[in-house]
């Protein structure tokens, strides 16, 4: 079997809705096994982009906002959108300064994710931002947000308790537990 090749013939593809941030997409065709079918595609128009920013006591940043898909509060890293084609590294400090005041000196990408490949072309990548220094935030006039710092392990045990649920956030935390268990943080 070819895992390169799509194994859905396309016949027709439709933008059923679109905006500055996404378009979603209706497809008809054939199925894998050649019967006739549709597939909805969320196309997103930006790479996701999340930061643990991670100081040298271990301590590392949370941003609080309402998710208005999910109608909840949610407890997550530092994150936002890059547009396809900024460099992910551009958009990462941005995101950092804008949602939480700070300034990194040294980056590391950690992970790279599909976020929910079965509906979206979503992609993410998460950098590891160390050597951090407090400037003032500046958040999008969209965004009301509550940033607070917590030891890396509290931020785990939260991740376990289910009070953080984000994927980005999620993903970033337990890589950098595995980093910390493998020896791989330099302090």
């Amino acid at each position: 079997m070819d895992t390169t090749k799509n194994p859905w013939t396309i016949h027709s593809r439709e933008t059923r809705y679109d905006n500055n941030w996404i378009s979603v997409w209706h497809h008809e065709g054939l199925n894998p096994t050649g019967g006739k079918g549709i597939y909805g595609v969320v196309h997103f128009k930006n790479q996701a982009i999340g930061v643990v920013a991670l100081d040298e006591e271990n301590n590392i940043y949370l941003v609080g906002q309402y998710r208005f898909p999910l109608e909840q509060y949610s407890w997550e890293i530092p994150e936002g959108g890059g547009p396809l084609g900024e460099p992910a590294l551009d958009a990462a400090k941005r995101e950092l300064l804008e949602e939480t005041g700070l300034v990194a000196k040294h980056w590391e990408v950690i992970t790279r994710l599909a976020l929910s490949n079965s509906v979206s072309d979503e992609t993410g990548v998460v950098f590891l931002a160390r050597g951090l220094e407090q400037r003032q935030a500046e958040p999008e006039e969209t965004e009301q947000l509550v940033v607070k710092k917590v030891p890396f392990e509290e931020a785990y045990r939260m991740v376990d308790r289910y009070e953080i649920t984000d994927s980005l956030s999620v993903a970033a935390i337990q890589k950098v537990k595995l980093m910390m268990y493998e020896g791989l943080l330099n302090k």
